[in-house]
């Protein structure tokens, strides 16, 4: 029996619309980041792009376990020697909420071109309920009780 791999013409994308409210962050962004990838779909091929688009709402209501609310923080770097600068958990999720989940869904894609310049493409991250994409019916993305 041959390997499968898929071509162009075997890729269906389908648009899922994801209610990020109670939702813990890690393993939110785990299921993002498995249904961006395609890797729910028996036509997976590692090269190519077979992922579904996923759109969050609610992404300031988002929660994280243990002591990270206080303690997490999110590094950058402004190009100067020693000048890194770290910003709390909280200080994101009041500023820009959607910036959470983004970095945490890019942190669990490749680091590869498909990764970069493709995948980061299909995720859609909003801090209310409200999004423009209605014109592409999403539908729910199913989640396990554990998940939840």
């Amino acid at each position: 029996m041959k390997t499968f791999s898929a071509t162009p013409h075997d890729i269906e994308q389908r648009w899922f619309i994801v209610d990020a409210d109670g939702m813990v962050l890690g393993r939110l962004a785990a299921e993002i980041a498995k249904v961006i990838r395609g890797k729910h779909k028996p036509i997976f091929t590692p090269h190519m792009d077979t992922g579904d688009n996923v759109i969050v709402i609610n992404a300031s209501k988002v929660k994280v376990t243990g002591r990270k609310a206080e303690q997490k923080e999110y590094f950058s770097h402004t190009g100067y020697m020693g000048h890194e600068r770290f910003t709390p958990f909280a200080t994101l999720l009041a500023r820009h909420p959607e910036r959470i989940i983004e970095k945490a869904v890019y942190g669990m894609l490749p680091k590869n071109a498909l990764g970069r310049q493709v995948l980061r493409r299909k995720l859609r991250v909003y801090a209310d309920s409200n999004h423009p994409h209605t014109a592409q019916q999403p539908t729910p993305m199913p989640f396990t009780k554990s998940e939840k």
